[in-house]
């Protein structure tokens, strides 16, 4: 597959990163000494969904996600949460909570200004876990941001001058259940509809080929088989729905296989995009050299936060590479942090922000505001703009560590 450099896009540096970086990071460096972490506040936070979220990697009934709280001498504070998945990142809510605290105690102490030092202390301590790494990540990116004077969205080199639309998904269910499911999220005005599948090559056609007689062409449809299908199901499956008003399908194949990847994308008439198989910039960069995927799908829960997020970016712009921004089921805090990262790149062109529309409580202050048919709005105050108030924390389990 062809690829073009954009040359007009983001910019890169010698690391990899976002020309973002040059501003924002030079400034911190000169300021680090001013500012020190005193505290982390570390708390679980479950949250029962309406109805159970099913993909073919299991179901999920709750968000069960932990939220980070980080106090520094200035007072200011920061505010990050991960919703962690056993089957996606290898963690869950007890072992993030677990390692939160042993990244507290080495975090205690330094400058959340220096956040490539911040991030080298956790991956120094860690590999993997980057679902916990990316609520540390999301607080220290608040507070710098709150610093520095401007919202998120511009601390990262981004402005606020594109629609940002949410998708609404369908879980992976019976047919005539998705079918109706379809048909509700069509009338509450969601110009996308996003489908779970990874079942089999025919229950899957049929489910797409059903929605479809009852949306109609005109609203597109988003695939997401997590991993579902093995490379000749998908072939035939994406086949199969050529004719489907489809934009892409997500991690087609077992992400072990993305080898396959490339035979997939070039064999199929509708746009791969790689999720699970992407978790970092290097993964970016490989899947982008062997020609494996259309798109990308970014999570701060993947890519431990938003430092390596932007190095994504960057790496994938700078292929002509467009990418989705998505999540797992986190509240609107850790989402917030999404959209902010979404504003940041030209190249991010989709939003998949739904999972706070499926729960019966919402905890968080400020932060993003759903509009009509999934629009979103970020919010313009310095830093994150979403937090948690501490009347609500204390009813959360919780640690401190100062």
């Amino acid at each position: 597959m062809k690829r073009t450099k954009d040359r007009t896009g983001d910019r890169m540096d010698e690391s990899g990163n976002g020309g973002w970086l040059t501003y924002a990071f030079k400034f911190q460096y000169q300021t680090q000494n001013i500012m020190r972490i005193t505290k982390i506040e570390i708390f679980r936070l479950k949250i029962k969904l309406s109805r159970p979220f099913i993909i073919s990697l299991g179901p999920k009934t709750h968000a069960d996600n932990v939220v980070v709280k980080i106090t520094t001498d200035s007072k200011l504070t920061g505010f990050g949460e991960c919703s962690p998945s056993t089957t996606i990142n290898g963690e869950n809510a007890e072992t993030c909570f677990a390692v939160a605290g042993h990244l507290a105690k080495h975090l205690t102490g330094k400058s959340p200004l220096d956040i490539p030092g911040c991030m080298q202390i956790m991956d120094s301590l860690f590999y993997g876990n980057t679902s916990i790494k990316s609520a540390f990540d999301i607080a220290i990116h608040d507070i710098a941001s709150q610093h520095a004077g401007m919202p998120l969205y511009a601390f990262l080199g981004g402005k606020n001058n594109k629609r940002l639309h949410t998708d609404y998904t369908i879980s992976l269910d019976d047919a005539n259940v998705m079918v109706a499911d379809a048909l509700d999220i069509k009338d509450r005005g969601f110009p996308f509809i996003k489908v779970k599948l990874g079942d089999n090559r025919e229950n899957d056609v049929d489910r797409i080929r059903r929605i479809t007689a009852v949306t109609g062409n005109d609203i597109p449809l988003r695939l997401d088989a997590n991993q579902g299908w093995d490379k000749l199901q998908a072939i035939g499956v994406l086949n199969d729905l050529a004719d489907c008003n489809i934009q892409y399908c997500e991690e087609p194949i077992p992400r072990w296989d993305f080898m396959s990847l490339p035979e997939v994308t070039q064999a199929s008439p509708i746009p791969v995009m790689a999720d699970e198989s992407c978790f970092d910039h290097h993964d970016a960069d490989r899947l982008i050299k062997l020609g494996a995927c259309d798109y990308i799908n970014i999570k701060l829960g993947k890519s431990s936060g938003l430092y390596k997020a932007r190095k994504i970016a960057g790496i994938s712009s700078a292929a002509g590479i467009k990418m989705m921004v998505g999540g797992f089921v986190e509240t609107r805090l850790a989402f917030t942090a999404s959209a902010h990262l979404s504003l940041s790149n030209d190249h991010i062109v989709f939003s998949d922000f739904d999972s706070p529309m499926m729960m019966v409580e919402d905890p968080v202050s400020g932060g993003i505001v759903y509009g009509k048919g999934g629009l979103v709005e970020v919010p313009e105050s310095n830093g994150l703009g979403a937090w948690i108030d501490d009347s609500y924390l204390k009813s959360l389990p919780s640690v401190v560590i100062e």
